[in-house]
C-alpha cells in the first residue's frame, strides 16, 4: 500500500483556476480511460463553479456531466466540492433542499463529498453531513485555511475535533490562497493528526510558489492524501504537478506507487486540450508573491483589478489591498474563500471609493448580522450596529441560520414545473433551478441545442499589407476555420463578408454589413463571444442580442429598439469600442465606421429620458439595475432606498437624495456607468 495517496483536480479545480471553468465534458471523456487506471484516491470532478459554468456558459447539463464521468470512471471515486448549507449557490438553502441535493448527487455519481463552510461554522455542515451519511458515501470535512491573529494551530485543532464529531470520514486543510507555508503545514498536520484519528488531505494552490514544498512537508508530518494536478494544467493559480510529487516521493517511504509513464500520456492529452481555451486563460502564469503580504487569494486579486478598472479606479488597487485587511478584521476574520472573499473584497472597494462603511453591500450586512453563520472572531460592534439598523433587526443571529429557512423544495418544484410547462419535472432540473434561478430559465430553453464547442483560438485580424493613403485597408479574419473579409474604406465605411470558400453553407455566419437600420455599437473593445438570438430574429428593446468578452469579463449587449436583428460581425471577431456589431432593420449597404469620440454610455444603458427639473440620483458605481425598491411615481423620503444595483456581484442600495416623487430613468436589467443618473426626484 502506498504511504501517500493523491487526488487529481484536473477535471474541476485545475480549469476553474486557469481558464474560468470552461472545459466541456467532451474534452474530459477521452482521458477518462487512462485516468481510471492511475490509482488515484479520487478525481475531483464536480462542484465549485462547474455547475454554474455549465449552465451559464457551456449550455451543458451538469448532472449529465456527472453521470457520464461516473460511467467513464468505474474504478475511481469522484469527489465534489460542496459549500455546506450553500450547496453550490450563494445563499443558504433549507434543509430539505440540502438533503435532496446530496441524495441526488450521490445517486448520479458522487463518491466523496468534500464539504466546507466559508466561515468554518460547524453548524453549516450539519445538514449536508447528515444527508451524506444516509447515502453511505465518504464525507470529507474541509477547514478553510486563513492566516490571521485568530487562526492559530490550537483553533484549527478545535475545528478538526468538531468536524470529526459531526461525522466526517476524513479531514482536509483547504488552502485556497497558497498561504500555507511548508513548515507551518508540518506543525499543523502533526497537531491535528495527534488530536484526531482520521485520514487527512492537503489542498494548496500554487499561486505563491510554495505548494510543492508544502505538500512535501505535509506528507512528512503524516498527511495521508495530497491534492495535485496533471502537469499540463498545473502551477500558476492552479496546483502542484502530479508527476512532480510522484517523482519526489519515488523510492521513499512516501512513494505513491503511481505509473509516471501513464501520467505523462495523460499530461500530453491535456496539453493539447488546453489550447482550445486560450482565450479564457489568465495572464497570471508565475508566482504572485504579493499575496504573501496582502494575503488575498490570486483569483480574488485579479478579480479586484478587473472590478477597479470597471469603476475607473485602477489606481486604487494598493489602497484596496490595505483596506481588505481592515474589513476582514472588522467582519470577524472570515477566511477569504467563496463567498466571503467576494463580500470582503467588494466592501473594501466600496470603502475606498465612498469612505469606510458609508455604503454596505447587502451581503456585507448579512455576514455582519450572522446570516452566513458565526464568524471566527468578534466583529466591529459599530459596523454590526450599522448593519442591524439598515436591516431593521434588533440583534445578531446566534442560532444556526438555516433554522430560519422553512422547507422550500416543494415550492421550487412547483416553480420549475411552471417554468418548463410540464406536469412532472426531474429532481435534477428542480435543483438546477434552485441553485441558479436567474440563469436556469435561459439554459432550459437552449439545452436541446447541446454544449458549445471550443477550438483553438482564431488568429487576430491581420492586414495583408498596410493601406496606402486613399486606399481601403483589407483584413481577413479566421473564425473556427471560416474566413471573412473585412474592408475599411477611406470614406469611413466598414464591410464584413464571408471570403470565397470561407464559410460553410448554413454555417450561420453573419451577412455582409447593411445600412439604414438602427446600429448597435460595441460599448467596449473586446471579442464577440456568441450571439444570444438567431440571425434575423425579432427582438424587443432591451433584449440581450450579443455577448462580448472584454477585460476577461462577459458583457451583454442589448437591442436599442425593437426590430429584426442583423449581425454585422462574426463570433470570435475582435472589435473596437463603438464599432457597429449589429443593427435592427435596414437595407443592404455599408455601415459608416464611427469617428473617434469620447467614451459614451453603453448602448444597453439606454433608458427613458429624464423629465428634467428634478434632483438626479446617480449610480455610485458601475453595475446593473437589479430591481426597484419602490414603484414608479411613489412618494419617497430623503434617504429612502429606491433602487438595488448589482455591482461586483454584490447588491447595493441606492437611496433618494431628496424627498419627492421618484421617476426612474433606466429599466431593470440595464448596465449603467458610475455617476450615470438612474432616477430623479421631482
Amino acid at each position: 500500500m502506498p504511504k501517500v495517496k493523491l487526488t487529481d483536480l484536473v477535471l474541476r479545480d485545475a480549469h476553474q483556476s486557469l481558464f474560468a471553468t470552461r472545459m466541456v465534458t467532451a474534452d474530459m471523456l477521452p482521458a477518462c480511460e487512462k485516468l481510471n487506471k492511475v490509482g488515484f484516491f479520487a478525481l475531483e470532478a464536480w462542484g465549485g463553479a462547474t455547475f454554474d459554468s455549465c449552465i451559464r456558459f457551456l449550455n451543458e447539463d451538469p448532472w449529465e456531466r456527472l453521470k457520464k464521468l461516473k460511467a467513464a470512471l468505474p474504478n475511481t471515486k469522484i469527489m465534489m466540492l460542496l459549500r455546506g448549507q450553500n450547496l453550490l449557490g450563494y445563499r443558504h438553502y433549507a434543509d430539505d433542499v440540502v438533503a435532496k441535493f446530496v441524495e441526488t448527487a450521490a445517486k448520479d455519481g458522487v463518491d466523496v463529498f468534500r464539504i466546507f463552510d466559508a466561515v468554518n461554522d460547524p453548524r453549516n455542515f450539519e445538514a449536508a453531513t447528515a444527508a451524506a451519511k444516509k447515502t453511505g458515501k465518504h464525507i470529507q470535512a474541509a477547514i478553510s485555511y486563513a492566516t490571521t491573529p485568530f487562526h492559530t494551530i490550537e483553533k484549527y485543532v478545535e475545528l478538526a475535533k468538531e468536524y470529526a464529531g459531526i461525522g466526517a470520514d476524513s479531514l482536509c486543510i483547504k488552502d485556497m490562497s497558497g498561504l500555507l507555508k511548508p513548515y507551518d503545514a508540518y506543525e499543523l498536520v502533526k497537531a491535528i493528526k495527534k488530536a484526531v484519528d482520521l485520514p487527512m488531505e492537503i489542498h494548496s494552490h500554487a499561486t505563491t510558489g510554495m505548494s510543492v514544498a508544502t505538500l512535501t512537508k505535509s506528507a512528512e508530518a503524516g498527511a495521508d492524501i495530497l491534492d495535485t494536478v496533471i502537469s499540463s494544467l498545473s502551477m500558476g493559480t492552479s496546483h502542484s504537478p502530479t508527476e512532480t510529487m510522484v517523482e519526489i516521493f519515488r523510492g521513499t517511504e512516501y512513494d505513491t506507487g503511481l505509473d509516471i509513464n501513464l501520467l505523462l500520456e495523460i499530461a500530453m492529452y491535456f496539453r493539447e486540450v488546453r489550447k482550445n481555451y486560450k482565450k479564457f486563460e489568465s495572464s497570471f502564469l508565475g508566482a504572485d508573491t504579493r499575496i504573501l503580504v496582502s494575503q488575498v487569494p490570486g483569483g480574488m486579486l485579479s478579480n479586484l483589478e478587473s472590478q477597479l478598472k470597471e469603476q475607473g479606479a485602477s489606481d486604487k488597487i494598493d489602497a484596496v489591498l490595505k483596506e481588505i485587511a481592515v474589513v476582514q478584521k472588522d467582519f470577524g476574520y472570515p477566511p477569504l474563500v467563496t463567498p466571503t472573499s467576494q463580500i470582503v473584497g467588494t466592501q473594501a472597494v466600496f470603502n475606498v471609493l465612498f469612505g469606510r462603511y458609508n455604503r454596505l453591500s447587502g451581503e456585507s450586512m448579512d455576514l455582519l448580522v450572522g446570516k452566513y453563520g458565526a464568524c471566527p472572531a468578534p466583529k466591529n460592534a459599530e459596523v454590526v450596529k450599522k448593519a442591524l439598523e439598515a436591516l431593521k433587526m434588533e440583534k445578531e443571529i446566534t442560532h444556526r441560520p438555516a433554522d430560519d429557512i422553512p422547507n422550500e423544495y416543494e415550492k421550487l418544484e412547483g416553480e420549475t414545473k411552471k417554468l418548463l410547462g410540464a406536469d412532472t419535472v426531474s429532481v435534477e432540473d428542480v435543483l438546477t433551478y434552485a441553485m441558479f434561478p436567474k440563469v436556469a430559465p435561459d439554459f432550459f430553453k437552449k439545452r436541446s441545442q447541446g454544449p458549445v464547442v471550443f477550438k483553438p483560438e482564431a488568429e487576430a485580424p491581420k492586414a495583408a499589407a498596410p493601406a496606402a493613403p486613399g486606399q481601403a485597408a483589407r483584413y481577413t479574419v479566421n473564425v473556427n476555420g471560416a474566413n471573412y473579409n473585412v474592408v475599411v474604406a477611406p470614406a469611413g465605411t466598414v464591410a464584413v463578408a464571408p471570403a470565397p470558400g470561407g464559410a460553410a453553407p448554413g454555417s450561420g455566419a453573419p451577412a455582409a454589413a447593411s445600412g439604414g437600420g438602427q446600429v448597435i455599437p460595441a460599448p467596449v473593445a473586446g471579442t464577440i463571444l456568441r450571439y444570444a438570438v438567431d440571425e434575423g430574429a425579432e427582438v424587443n428593446a432591451g433584449q440581450t442580442v450579443l455577448i462580448i468578452e472584454s477585460m476577461k469579463m462577459e458583457l451583454e449587449i442589448k437591442a436599442t429598439a425593437a426590430g429584426k436583428i442583423r449581425f454585422l460581425v462574426p463570433t470570435g471577431t475582435q472589435v473596437a469600442a463603438q464599432q457597429p456589431v449589429a443593427e435592427l432593420g435596414g437595407v443592404p449597404g455599408a455601415v459608416p465606421a464611427p469617428a473617434p469620440a469620447a467614451p459614451a454610455v453603453p448602448a444597453e444603458a439606454a433608458a427613458p429620458a429624464a423629465s428634467g427639473g428634478g434632483t438626479a440620483v446617480p449610480a455610485p458605481v458601475a453595475g446593473t439595475i437589479l430591481r426597484y425598491a419602490v414603484n414608479e411615481g411613489a412618494q419617497v423620503a430623503s434617504g429612502e432606498t429606491i433602487v438595488i444595483i448589482e455591482s461586483m456581484k454584490m447588491e447595493l442600495e441606492i437611496k433618494a437624495t431628496a424627498a419627492g416623487t421618484v421617476h426612474f430613468l433606466v429599466p431593470t436589467g440595464t448596465q449603467v456607468a458610475s455617476q450615470q443618473p438612474i432616477a430623479e426626484i421631482g
